[in-house]
C-alpha cells in the first residue's frame, strides 16, 4: 500500500502537531503500524484494581486504553492509562522492556496514544495498585495534545465541538452521559414492564403535527414533494392505538425550527407513550412513580436530587395545581383578578406579550402563566387545565368546561412532561383543526395543520385513551446537575463557524 501524505492541511496545526508527526514517520520507518488491527484485552483497569485489593498476589493482565499521563524517572516510565472503567498506572523498567522498546516509550510515544499493555498486578511503594509492563503495542497514534496537564477542558465553545476531547479530558461529561444512558433504560424497563411495546415511526412527515411548533423543511427529490422533519410522533403513534396497540410508546429525535438556549435544542429527545382505557388522573401517577424509579437508578438520594443551587425531591408526592389556582398561588393575586373580566389588568401590570392580535380567555390565561409563573414551579409540580384553546388534541374536561383534561409537569421552573386524555371525536377534532388553520392564517406559525388521514383513522373508532410525552434531555439535566441542555446532547447544535 502507497504511503499516505502525512501533511494534512483541513485544520490549524500546533508546532506539537507536527513533532508527533515526526514521530508517526519514525515509528513507520522502524515498522511500527501507528493505526494496528484491534487486539482484545483481558481486564479493564477497574478490574484490575477491584481485584488487587481482594487477593494482592500477583496476577497477569493485558489492558487497551489512552495514555493520559506520563513521567519518567532515569530508566523508569510510570504512564496512567484510562479506559471506559477509569485509570491505572503502569510501569516500564529498561532492563526489563529491553532497550529498543524503552526508547520507542521515551521518543515516539506520546500523551494522547492508545496503547496495549501486557504485564502483572502489584502495589508500589507508594500504595498505588501499578501493571508492571511486559509487552506494550501501539494501537492508534495521537496527533494533537490533550488538554493541559488533564485537570480537565473548561473551554465551553472546545467542548461542545469537539465533544470527543471533552469526553477524554472530562470525567465528569462521561459520567453525564453515562447517567444519561441508564435514565433512558430505566424507563424502558419500566414502561415494558407494563407491558408497553416500543415502536419507531415516520421522522419525515407529508404534513407536520403533533404539537404547536415551527417544522424543518426538506424536499424528497424522488416523490418531488416537501416534507417535514417530525416536531412529533403523536398522530402516528395514535393511529398504532387505533390499530390495536393499546399501551405504545417511542423514544427518538424530535426537530423544532425555533430558538437555541440553555434549555432548547433545535433536535432533542422525547419519549412519547399512549396507553388505552386510561385518564389523565391515572397517568400522572403513572409518571411519578416513574420518576421515582429512574431517579433511585441515578442518584443517591432521590429526595434530594441536587440541581444548581435548588434541592428537588423526587420522592415526595408531586404537587398538583390547577393553572387558574397556580397564577393565583405565585403572583399572590385572587381568583377574580384571574376571571374573565379582569384579567387584562394582570397581564398589563406584568407586560405579558399575546400570540395573537385578538386572543381569547383561555389564551391570555396561558400566556400569564407562560410568561410569570411557570419558572417559579421549582419542586416537581402537576399543572392541571389548561385552556382548551392551547389544547387542541386534548379532551375537555366535562367538569369544567374551557379546560382541557391536561397536565404538564413543571421542575425546577421547565416543563419536562405534557400529557392529556386524548380527543378521539372525529367531528370535533376536525373542527379543532379548522381553527388551527385559521388560527395559521392569522398569523400563528406554530399553530397545527389539518390532517385529513388522521381524521379518517379516528374515524375507524380511537379508544378513550391518555398520552404523555416527556423531554429526556430536561430530565437528564435534572439528574446530573448539567445547567444547560447542551451539557447532555453528545453534539448539540451550533453555529456553523
Amino acid at each position: 500500500m502507497a504511503k499516505a501524505d502525512h501533511n494534512v492541511e483541513h485544520h490549524q496545526n500546533s508546532p506539537e502537531y507536527y513533532q508527533r508527526v515526526n514521530k508517526l514517520e519514525k515509528l513507520e520507518q522502524l515498522s511500527i503500524e501507528p493505526w494496528a488491527a484491534p487486539v482484545t484485552p483481558t481486564a479493564t483497569a477497574q478490574m484490575i484494581i477491584q481485584e488487587f485489593e481482594q487477593d494482592s498476589h500477583a496476577k497477569e493482565y493485558s489492558i487497551a486504553g489512552r495514555i493520559v499521563a506520563s513521567r519518567l524517572h532515569g530508566k523508569v516510565l510510570f504512564a496512567q492509562i484510562q479506559d471506559r472503567t477509569g485509570k491505572i498506572q503502569i510501569y516500564a523498567r529498561k532492563d526489563e522492556v529491553g532497550d529498543q522498546v524503552f526508547d520507542e516509550l521515551k521518543h515516539l510515544y506520546d500523551i494522547g496514544d492508545i496503547v496495549f499493555v501486557q504485564g502483572s498486578s502489584f502495589r508500589t511503594q507508594m500504595g498505588e495498585i501499578t501493571l508492571k509492563v511486559d509487552k506494550i503495542q501501539l494501537l492508534s497514534k495521537c496527533l494533537h495534545p490533550l488538554p493541559e496537564k488533564f485537570h480537565g477542558l473548561s473551554d465551553i465553545e472546545t467542548i461542545y465541538r469537539q465533544r470527543y476531547l471533552d469526553l477524554i479530558a472530562n470525567k465528569e461529561s462521561r459520567n453525564r452521559f453515562a447517567i444519561r444512558s441508564r435514565v433512558i433504560r430505566t424507563i424502558r424497563t419500566y414502561l415494558d414492564s407494563h407491558e408497553f411495546v416500543e415502536v419507531e415511526t415516520p421522522m419525515l412527515h407529508p404534513i407536520p403535527g403533533g404539537a404547536a411548533a415551527r417544522p424543518f423543511v426538506t424536499h424528497h427529490n424522488a416523490l418531488n414533494t416537501d416534507l417535514y422533519l417530525r416536531i412529533a410522533p403523536e398522530l402516528y403513534l395514535k393511529r398504532l392505538v387505533v390499530g390495536g396497540f393499546e399501551r405504545v410508546y417511542e423514544i427518538n429525535r424530535n426537530f423544532r425550527n425555533e430558538g437555541i438556549s440553555t434549555r432548547h435544542n433545535p433536535e432533542f429527545t422525547m419519549i412519547e407513550l399512549y396507553m388505552a382505557h386510561h385518564d389523565y388522573i391515572y397517568i400522572m401517577n403513572f409518571i411519578e412513580n416513574m420518576f421515582l424509579e429512574v431517579a433511585r437508578a441515578v442518584v443517591s438520594d432521590p429526595a434530594a436530587v441536587v440541581f444548581g443551587e435548588r434541592i428537588l425531591n423526587f420522592a415526595h408526592p408531586f404537587a398538583r395545581l390547577r393553572m387558574d389556582k397556580a397564577i393565583c398561588h405565585y403572583l399572590q393575586c385572587s381568583p377574580e383578578d384571574v376571571s374573565p373580566e379582569r384579567i387584562d389588568i394582570l397581564l398589563k401590570q406584568y407586560e405579558v406579550k399575546l400570540p395573537v392580535t385578538s386572543p381569547s380567555y383561555g389564551q391570555k390565561v396561558y400566556a400569564l402563566f407562560e410568561e410569570q409563573v411557570e419558572h417559579k414551579i421549582i419542586q416537581p409540580t402537576f399543572i392541571t387545565h389548561f385552556p382548551i384553546e392551547v389544547s387542541p388534541l386534548a379532551k375537555e374536561d366535562p367538569e369544567q368546561p374551557g379546560f382541557a383534561a391536561r397536565f404538564e409537569l413543571f421542575i425546577a421552573g421547565m416543563e419536562i412532561s405534557n400529557g392529556f386524555n386524548e380527543l378521539n371525536n372525529p367531528f370535533e377534532q376536525a373542527e379543532r383543526f379548522k381553527g388551527q388553520v385559521e388560527a395559521r392564517q392569522a398569523g400563528d406559525q406554530e399553530a397545527h395543520y389539518y390532517d385529513a388521514d388522521y381524521i379518517t383513522a379516528l374515524e375507524y373508532g380511537l379508544p378513550p385513551t391518555v398520552g404523555v410525552g416527556i423531554g429526556i434531555d430536561r430530565l437528564s439535566m435534572l439528574l446530573t446537575n448539567a445547567s444547560s441542555i447542551k451539557d447532555v446532547i453528545l453534539f448539540p447544535t451550533l453555529k456553523r463557524k
